[in-house]
């Protein structure tokens, strides 16, 4: 059995590391999102807002939230439901684009899950 060079075999298992990292990228690319309930006077609705957009949220906390949605008067944002992934496990999914309405709204508060929350898909945008 010929025996491999020990720096072809560095070399190797370097490139293989190299290329995990590179094909790993896109999975962290995705912004994070953090859920918030929005409770109204008929109902409530979970929605998500990535980081990008929480920046721009004075505190980046539900208050925060809450006065933007004040400030501007209605905000488009992306309502969450849990669904099942195709592995059977239960998750948090972008539903659909929602607008809320200042006037119609009453609180918006944190909301904490065990589930993995998915990020928004930018191309349904």
């Amino acid at each position: 059995m010929p025996s491999i060079p020990r720096k072809l075999l560095i070399g190797l298992g370097l490139a293989s590391l190299i290329m995990e990292s590179v094909v790993s990228l896109p999975a962290f690319a995705a912004d994070k999102v953090s859920l918030f309930k929005v409770v109204t006077s008929k109902d409530e609705i979970v929605i998500g807002l990535t980081d990008a957009e929480l920046a721009q949220v004075e505190g980046q906390n539900a208050g925060g939230v809450a006065k933007m949605l004040v400030a501007k008067g209605s905000l488009s944002v992306w309502q969450y439901a849990v669904h099942k992934s195709a592995a059977g496990d239960l998750e948090q999914a972008p539903l659909h684009k929602v607008g809320l309405i200042a006037s119609d709204s009453l609180r918006v508060e944190p909301y904490a899950t065990t589930l993995k929350v998915l990020p928004i898909d930018d191309s349904k945008k």
